[in-house]
C-alpha cells in the first residue's frame, strides 16, 4: 500500500511560534520534512500514527552547550541527550576528532556540531599563541569538522591578547566563535564577563552558560546577575546561553600532583577543601565533589568510597561537579528581557550531554507551570533561537518543507515522551531507538565527515544572525 505520509502525530497541541501556531493540530511527516499541519489529518494517510493527547508538540529542542567527546561526556552522551528529547546539540570543546568518532559508533539519531577547543599545552602550545598558529588550529579544525573555536578561559586561560587575538582570527576567516571567560588576568566570574565583552571588540561573539559568572565571587549574586543582564543589553554582538541546574561540570584530573581546571580550583574553595588530590578525595567524601561515574548504561552522580575508588581508578581523569549554582540568578538569567521583548540571554542550555544535567524539558517546564515562561517563550528559548544562532533555517518551527526535528512534552509531568529527527523517531517514553548522527559542519568539513561515515548539513557561519544581529 502507498502512503502519503511517513509519520502522523495526532491530537496534540502544537506550539510553532515562527508560524504563529498553536491549538490543537496534528502534523503529519514525509520523507523527513514537516509535510502538513492542520486539524484532523486522515490516520490512514499515515505509515505510522501516534496519538500525543494531552502532550506538547514542539519543535525539536535544540541544545546549545553540550559534551559528547572522550575529553567531557563520552559514549552514553548520544542516548542521555535523547532521552531528555533533544533533536539537535552543539558540542562546545571537542576535540572534533573524538566527536565524531563517538557519534559514527553510539550516534542515536541526532544532529551535531562542535567548536574545538583551544587548549594551551594540548591543541596550542601555549597561554599566549600566535596568529600564524590560531589560524593552523583554525584550518585543521574546520577541516576536520568543527564550525569554529572554544576559548576554554575558565578552565584554561589564554593571556588576554591571545584571547582577543583569537577572537578577531575566528571573526576574519567567517567561522564561530565561543568563550567560557576568563583569561591569565581574570577568571570565570562576572568580572571575566565584563572583560571578556572588552576583549571581544564588538565582533559576534557566542559566551557560554551566563549562570556560572553570577555565583557571588566578587559581589552579591543577585547585584551580578543585574550586570551581567546590563552589558548583554549594551552588547547586541554577544549571544549567550544558561542553565537550569543547580550543579556544574568540570575537571576532576591532577597531573603530577597538580589540578589541571582552574574551576575545579575555584570550585575546590569554595567548599573548604584544599586543592590537592587530598583535598578532593575529601570533598568527594564529604558529598561536595559528585564523580560523574558510569553506571547502567548512563552517568550518575556519585559520592563516598565508590566515588573515589573510580576516580582514582580512572586515574582522576574524570568529570566532576559540584553544586555552585544558586536558584536566583538561573531564574533571573533565564526570563530577563530586552526593551524589543526578545530574551537578554538567548537560549536554555545544560552544559550537557554525558553530564548529567540534561534538565531543560524537566526545570524549563517548571517554570512555565509558573508562569514565568509561556510555552510559546519555553519554544522560543529552546529551538528558535538556538536555531537561528547555528543557521539552521529548517528547524526551530513547523513550517511545510521544515526538518521534521520534533519534541513531544509532557507539561504535567514536565519530561519528553517521544522525539523524531528528520522523521524518524529516536526516542519514545525514554527508549532511545534511533540511529546514526548527522553532523553539522562547514563546506571545509563536508568531506572528512564523509571520510568518517557519517552524514552530514552544511551551515555558513559567516551569513548567519549570529553574524548580523
Amino acid at each position: 500500500m502507498s502512503y502519503q505520509y511517513q509519520v502522523l502525530l495526532k491530537n496534540g497541541t502544537v506550539v510553532d511560534p515562527v508560524n504563529q501556531r498553536k491549538g490543537l493540530l496534528d502534523v503529519a511527516i514525509a520523507n523527513g520534512k514537516v509535510a502538513e499541519v492542520a486539524p484532523d489529518i486522515n490516520f490512514s494517510l499515515a505509515q505510522e500514527c501516534f496519538d500525543v493527547r494531552d502532550s506538547y508538540v514542539v519543535p525539536g529542542i535544540i541544545d546549545l552547550h553540550i559534551h559528547a567527546s572522550s575529553w567531557w561526556g563520552g559514549r552514553f552522551s548520544h542516548k542521555m541527550m535523547a532521552q531528555a528529547g533533544v533533536t539537535t546539540a552543539l558540542d562546545m570543546a571537542g576535540p572534533i576528532e573524538s566527536v565524531l568518532d563517538i557519534a559514527r559508533d553510539n550516534g542515536v539519531g541526532l544532529s551535531l556540531a562542535c567548536v574545538q577547543c583551544v587548549r594551551p599545552g594540548y591543541t596550542v602550545k601555549g597561554a599566549d599563541p600566535d596568529r600564524d598558529e590560531l589560524e593552523d588550529l583554525l584550518y585543521s579544525s574546520l577541516r576536520g569538522g568543527a564550525i569554529g573555536l572554544k576559548i576554554l578561559g575558565g578552565h584554561y586561560p589564554l593571556t588576554p591578547e591571545a584571547t582577543a587575538r583569537t577572537i578577531e582570527v575566528v571573526n576574519g576567516n567567517g567561522a564561530y566563535i565561543a568563550f567560557h571567560v576568563g583569561t591569565s588576568a581574570t577568571e570565570s566570574n562576572i568580572e571575566g564577563l565584563l572583560e571578556a565583552v572588552e576583549l571581544a571588540k564588538g565582533y559576534p561573539i557566542h559566551l557560554a552558560h551566563i549562570n556560572s559568572y553570577c555565583r557571588g565571587r566578587i559581589r552579591p549574586y543577585m547585584a551580578e546577575t543585574e550586570e551581567a543582564i546590563a552589558v548583554l543589553e549594551r552588547n547586541p554582538n554577544v549571544f549567550s546561553e544558561s542553565y537550569l541546574s543547580p550543579i556544574n561540570g568540570t575537571s576532576a584530573k591532577f597531573s603530577r600532583g597538580v589540578l589541571e581546571s582552574k574551576a575545579t580550583e575555584i570550585c575546590l574553595k569554595a567548599g573548604g577543601f584544599d586543592v590537592s588530590e587530598q583535598g578532593m578525595e575529601e570533598a568527594i567524601m564529604a558529598g561536595w565533589a559528585q564523580i560523574n561515574m558510569e553506571a547502567g548504561g548512563k552517568i550518575v552522580l556519585a559520592t563516598g568510597k565508590r566515588a573515589v575508588k573510580f576516580w582514582r581508578q580512572k586515574g582522576t581523569d574524570t568529570t566532576v561537579s559540584f553544586k555552585m549554582n544558586p536558584p536566583e540568578p538561573r531564574i533571573r538569567l533565564v526570563t530577563a528581557k530586552r526593551g524589543s521583548g526578545e530574551f537578554v540571554v538567548d537560549c536554555i542550555s545544560t552544559d550537557g550531554g554525558q553530564i548529567p544535567r540534561n534538565v531543560t524539558v524537566e526545570m524549563g517546564l517548571s517554570l512555565v507551570r509558573l508562569q514565568a515562561l509561556s510555552i510559546d517563550e519555553f519554544v522560543i528559548k529552546t529551538s528558535r533561537n538556538p536555531a537561528q544562532i547555528l543557521g539552521l533555517k529548517n528547524k526551530g518551527h513547523f513550517s511545510i518543507g521544515a526538518d521534521a526535528d520534533i519534541s513531544v512534552i509532557d507539561l504535567d509531568r514536565q519530561r519528553p515522551i517521544m522525539s523524531l529527527s528528520g522523521g524518524n523517531v529516536i526516542m519514545f517514553k525514554g527508549h532511545v531507538c534511533g540511529k546514526g548522527c548527522r553532523i553539522i559542519t562547514t563546506p571545509d568539513g563536508e568531506a572528512h565527515i564523509r571520510e568518517k561515515g557519517l552524514e552530514s548539513t552544511v551551515i555558513d557561519p559567516a551569513v548567519t544572525p549570529f553574524c548580523r544581529r
